[in-house]
């Protein structure tokens, strides 16, 4: 089959999505359901299954690029969808207990279009619910019995290690006025790319990869993982709320140390010494004040720079990816969900 017909057999991005949902979402609602009702509650609210009080509802749990990553990579390798859900439905609890968390610790009153859980249910329930899912994570792939399970189980707490560490690197940079672009990229490749990276070499380890591919993939998701954070923060500074779920501007608001942020912080320019007299203020930034740091930001070529190298990271995926030797259906699906995931609307 020539590169042509491969391109003419594979599935669009967001068929990919759907085709990853539809397998994915029976488990994970089967392996929510084993909470106890009080923790699952929460849970399937953040998910979007119901509302507060239990009544289904149907909204955006989000895209779930981290399954279909999963999914795909088992593939890949030459092996069947099928086999890796577990290790998808894993990554995506992680996800979820991770942001369960997050919202918690940043304050965020809203996450993908309505309130977020500790909003609605107090901030200690919210916590629980996400520390419930880390170990439903755990306890998906031993029940699996595959036999990669206890690798699989041991890159996936190694992975949770490192984005606990991210988010902790995360909160620390929050609190101090002089941070280095390094440090952002170290703090991003724990928190974001290390979880996207093990999505990935656990498909490919539930599919039957040989360890090499299993390294590449991995590679290939952990580039993606930082080129999808560069995107994300594009996102968090002009994002669309109809999008995003957020208000205009929310992380100047916060005044997050973003990528764009600190690369004109630390660019020794006029608009980059203006915004640091705006995020080192002692009172919080106002709309005004946030709408004249995301002009000065992009003056000063954040925005440029930012779209610059998450294009430059997913060239660099893409090469691990196709190191790999993956089969060229999942390869050239895996390439359209990465294009998807570091070019979305901002």
């Amino acid at each position: 089959m020539t590169t042509t017909d491969v391109t003419a057999v594979a599935r669009s991005a967001l068929e990919v999505l759907a085709w990853s949902r539809s397998l994915v979402e029976p488990a994970l609602r089967t392996a929510v359901d084993t909470l106890p009702s009080s923790l699952s509650h929460i849970a399937g609210y953040h998910l979007g299954w119901w509302d507060e009080r239990g009544h289904p509802v149907r909204v955006s749990g989000g895209k779930a690029i981290r399954p279909a990553l999963a999914l795909l990579c088992a593939q890949a390798v030459g092996g069947t969808a099928a086999k890796a859900v577990p290790a998808a439905v894993a990554v995506e609890l992680v996800h979820n207990h991770s942001l369960l968390h997050d919202d918690v610790m940043d304050g965020d009153l809203t996450r993908r279009h309505r309130r977020t859980a500790w909003t609605v249910f107090g901030a200690n329930p919210a916590i629980l619910a996400g520390d419930a899912l880390l170990v439903l994570a755990l306890d998906v792939l031993a029940a699996s019995e595959h036999p990669a399970a206890v690798e699989a189980i041991q890159m996936l707490t190694a992975a949770v290690q490192e984005l606990l560490n991210g988010q902790n690197a995360d909160l620390s940079l929050e609190q101090r006025s002089g941070v280095e672009l390094a440090e952002c990229v170290q703090m991003a490749e724990g928190k974001t790319a290390a979880l996207i990276g093990c999505a990935c070499a656990l498909g490919a380890a539930f599919g039957g990869g040989r360890p090499e591919q299993v390294g590449y993939l991995r590679g290939f998701g952990r580039h993606l993982g930082l080129a999808f954070q560069h995107v994300d923060d594009l996102l968090g500074i002009w994002g669309d709320p109809a999008v995003t779920g957020k208000p205009v501007h929310s992380d100047l608001c916060s005044r997050k140390k973003s990528f764009p942020v600190v690369a004109v912080l630390t660019s020794q320019t006029p608009a980059g010494r203006e915004l640091a007299e705006l995020y080192h203020r002692d009172q919080p930034l106002s709309g005004t004040d946030a709408a004249r740091a995301a002009e000065l930001i992009d003056i000063a070529g954040g925005r440029a720079w930012g779209q610059a190298q998450a294009d430059d990271l997913l060239a660099q995926a893409m090469r691990e990816l196709q190191s790999a030797s993956p089969a060229p259906r999942a390869a050239a699906e895996l390439g359209a969900l990465a294009r998807l995931a570091t070019h979305r609307d901002h």
